[in-house]
């Protein structure tokens, strides 16, 4: 052992045991323990939820009950269209085919119509979007999705892109 070993150790073992008052101590939190990315989390698992995107930049989330999607447009379409300013909602109980318009986004560049990736019913739209149509450009693949449809036939998700697929598509853009 060498002589700094010996000098120091004393002093940590007599530091170390000592109490510390409780105000002192700090939380930890009980996964502080765990290496980073070795707790599983079961609210979102990629096999319940499925995400597929269409050329035309549209998204589709299919939601853990296998039956409800909702449906929105991609990252890339927001930054292509520019400044939202008017989404077109569907009514409720409107019959939509793969490839028929579902909405429509207006912005200050263009106008686009938001096309239902498969066939469904219409459940509702998007109600904040009725207020504030920008809220497409702070959260496009997220909350400012514009329908919620029930899906007819789940079987149309296999003619889809996945993220990787769709990737591809914009990057030969």
């Amino acid at each position: 052992m060498s002589a700094a070993a010996r000098v120091v150790r004393p002093f940590a073992s007599r530091a170390l045991s000592q109490k510390l008052p409780l105000s002192s101590a700090r939380m930890v939190s009980p996964t502080a323990g765990f290496p980073r990315g070795s707790i599983r989390s079961f609210s979102q698992s990629p096999f319940l939820e499925v995400k597929k995107y269409t050329e035309s930049h549209e998204w589709i989330e299919l939601a853990d009950d296998g039956k409800t999607a909702k449906i929105g447009i991609t990252k890339y379409a927001a930054k292509s269209l520019g400044d939202v300013v008017f989404v077109e909602l569907p009514p409720a109980d409107l019959e939509v085919s793969a490839g028929e318009p579902v909405g429509a986004v207006e912005s200050v560049k263009s106008a686009s119509d938001v096309l239902s990736p498969v066939s469904g019913t219409v459940i509702q739209g998007n109600a904040i979007l009725e207020d504030k149509a920008k809220f497409i450009n702070e959260s496009p693949e997220g909350d400012a999705w514009i329908a919620e449809i029930s899906v007819s036939d789940a079987a149309e998700f296999d003619g889809l892109l996945d993220e990787a697929a769709y990737k591809e598509t914009i990057d030969e853009e």
